[in-house]
């Protein structure tokens, strides 16, 4: 039950920070990683935090390849 709590907050604060285009890959990473790290040995919060960290690494590397490409995007960064 906690780490169901650690995740919605943690996705309640991702979603709270003034600059949307930040939180971009925390959420779903977050997730993610919550329940792996809750399956893993109980560590939901740790594996929540980690998921946020890779999710916004992806969605910044997706971003640079997209814009290496000269591929356009719209306003939500989709294509």
């Amino acid at each position: 039950m906690r780490t169901v709590f650690a995740v919605f907050a943690v996705a309640a604060l991702a979603l709270a920070s003034t600059a949307t285009a930040d939180a971009k890959g925390c959420i779903k990473g977050a997730i993610v990683g919550g329940a792996a790290g809750h399956l893993a040995g109980h560590h939901g919060v740790l594996g929540a935090a980690a998921g946020c960290l890779y999710g916004r690494h992806a969605a910044n590397r997706q971003e640079r390849e997209q814009q290496r490409h000269g591929q356009p995007q719209d306003a939500q960064g989709k294509m």
